[in-house]
């Protein structure tokens, strides 16, 4: 029993004695071994299963792969005094890992040695630059009818450095004074650029103003082409009734005339008849209950009247 109890103590040792000694390395990670808070060896970089003095020596693990710094948001001046928020980003790893781990130590101070060293070069690269720069990065020439404007070949603003140029010279500056940490800056990008709010404000008055006049250009425009229209339509209009009244006329004028000839031809075949039949109807016309006329009795008007008292 007592060796059987010896055997399981032993047994328990050795499992704890390799459960400390033993470690495994992620393909996004490397380590370095640590005895009594100093380095041995070479930092461990190979994924894997490995082994270290147990409860002597100490694995610290940092990150093999890409890391990324967020800076905050702050108000810059351009060369052209213009105020603006400027965000940037960065991308990073360690590169040097037992420098990281002699300096910095962790990723928390990593980070705030970021800080340090990334927004200064920021703020000097923007205030040497006017905002023209920061925003584009060559002299194309922009279509401003795609946004209700006029297309224009003429460039108003000259870019000599540009976006890229400045983010350049960030990871420039800022790169050799991170390799003492062992820290490779391998980008830095700006995010989002904003005018302050003051700067804002006019800038959308600006842009309002200018989006009425084009409005009210396309306005004075559109009344332009409505009293073309209405014009032509009335031209259009008076034509087509000219000639309808003109074509009225010529048939009116020939059925007259017509007309004329059937009654010619007609009262010509007995024209005392005809004068009879006029006369009755000046009579029916002319004599009424509300009319008084005074004639001579020889009037030629009352002629047959006298002819045929009946």
């Amino acid at each position: 029993m007592k060796i059987k109890g010896i055997l399981v103590v032993l047994v328990i040792v050795v499992a704890v004695l390799v459960y400390n000694a033993a470690y495994t390395i992620d393909e996004t990670e490397q380590v370095i071994i640590t005895q009594f808070g100093r380095i041995v060896g070479e930092p461990k970089k190979d994924p894997g299963l490995k082994f270290k003095i147990p409860f002597i020596q100490k694995a610290n693990f940092f990150p093999k792969n890409l890391l990324d710094w967020d800076g905050d948001p702050g108000q810059i001046p351009t060369l052209d005094k213009t105020f603006i928020w400027v965000d940037t980003f960065a991308r990073w790893k360690i590169t040097d890992p037992i420098k990281f781990f002699q300096t910095v130590n962790n990723r928390f101070n990593a980070i705030g040695k970021l800080n340090d060293i990334i927004d200064p070069a920021v703020r000097n690269f923007i205030t040497s630059n006017q905002l023209i720069e920061t925003v584009r990065k060559s002299d194309r020439t922009l279509d401003r009818s795609e946004f209700g404007g006029e297309d224009s070949d003429r460039n108003y603003y000259t870019v000599t450095t540009g976006r890229e140029k400045i983010t350049q010279g960030i990871l420039t500056q800022a790169q050799p004074k991170l390799t003492p940490f062992g820290i490779e800056l391998v980008d830095v990008k700006i995010k989002r650029i904003n005018y302050v709010e003051q700067v804002r404000k006019s800038v959308y008055g600006r842009m309002i103003a200018e989006r009425k006049q084009i409005a009210e250009k396309f306005r004075s425009e559109g009344q332009g082409e409505a009293q073309k229209i209405r014009g032509q339509k009335e031209r259009d209009l008076q034509e087509i009734q000219s000639e309808a009244y003109r074509t009225a006329q010529e048939i009116k004028g020939k059925a007259d005339a017509q007309a004329t000839i059937i009654y010619a031809e007609a009262y010509g075949v007995d024209p005392e008849f005809y004068s009879f039949v006029q006369t009755l109807e000046v009579y029916n016309e002319s004599l009424g209950e509300k009319n008084t006329l005074i004639l001579s009795t020889d009037s030629e008007f009352l002629k047959f009247l006298k002819e045929y008292p009946e």
